[in-house]
């Protein structure tokens, strides 16, 4: 059984949902927060997925084990559940499973906050590595990969900038769960997403302040999108949960107010069709 916060409704303005899907180490909590209310009153129906073993979410077998084409069924399950395809907006990991879906599934658009890049995450993992050797080593011995970043400090260093309010910090650190192991490894190097097989419009959003994912590999996934990367100055990696996000929000919102309803319209028809 799969946790989904859904929030909100259809309207005429509006009539795609979104789907929200978080990184690694969180949940739907993330959007929870202040994203889900934010579209909610926009006129848009806002729904954000736990993936299996995150959150309330249940796993059939070991989260350490969880491959991202686990992940991935898990944000076409809830798709498919829709009455139209939803546009599909992915955080950190949360982006890479989004760019991975769009190769075989339509979808009228996707936005990739931090995401994870097009060409892996071994970046992020060497980094993570070199400024905790140890916590890595452990983690990958113990499969606790929560290990590197389950403290309010080792949170705001991989996750949040110095403007985030300490009490903040605490109270997200305290909401974060385990990883997959196998899901990392897919994302460094066994699984990587094909970008030229992805038509859907994508708007690619990144951090300034960002340790995980740094503003140039942002700029290089959305090359290989055919798209230009916004960064939003003074961010840290949580762009959703940071002072600010209210900014993030509103770019989403805009961007998504260009898209051309016959589009929209179009999806939902092939949806329909699906059925």
């Amino acid at each position: 059984m799969l946790e989904v916060i859904d929030k909100g409704s259809c309207s005429e303005s509006h009539p795609v949902p979104l789907l929200f899907v978080h990184g690694a180490w969180h949940a739907a909590w993330c959007w929870d927060e202040y994203f889900l209310d934010y579209f909610a009153d926009k006129g848009y129906r806002a729904l954000a997925v736990s993936l299996r073993g995150h959150g309330k979410s249940s796993a059939p077998k070991s989260l350490r084990t969880c491959s991202l084409a686990d992940y991935i069924d898990d944000v076409e399950s809830v798709a498919k559940s829709l009455p139209t395809r939803p546009v599909v907006i992915g955080h950190s990991m949360g982006g890479f499973v989004v760019q991975k879906y769009l190769e075989s599934r339509d979808a009228p658009a996707g936005v990739l906050i931090a995401s994870a890049p097009q060409r892996g995450s071994f970046g992020f993992t060497m980094r993570l590595t070199r400024r905790h050797p140890w916590l890595i080593t452990k983690g990958l011995i113990t499969g606790n990969a929560l290990l590197a970043v389950g403290t309010p400090e080792l949170a705001r260093e991989s996750f949040f900038s110095a403007r985030a309010p300490e009490s903040d910090v605490v109270r997200y650190a305290a909401r974060l769960n385990g990883e997959s192991q196998r899901v990392s490894l897919d994302a460094m190097l066994l699984n990587l997403p094909r970008a030229k097989r992805v038509t859907t419009p994508l708007l690619v959003l990144g951090a300034e302040c960002d340790r995980s994912i740094l503003p140039k590999e942002v700029h290089a996934t959305a090359r290989a999108y055919r798209t230009e990367a916004e960064i939003f100055p003074e961010m840290g990696h949580d762009m959703m949960l940071e002072p600010g996000w209210d900014a993030v929000a509103q770019r989403i919102h805009t961007w998504l107010e260009t898209l051309a309803p016959m589009r929209q319209s179009r999806q939902s028809e092939e949806h329909d069709a699906d059925q």
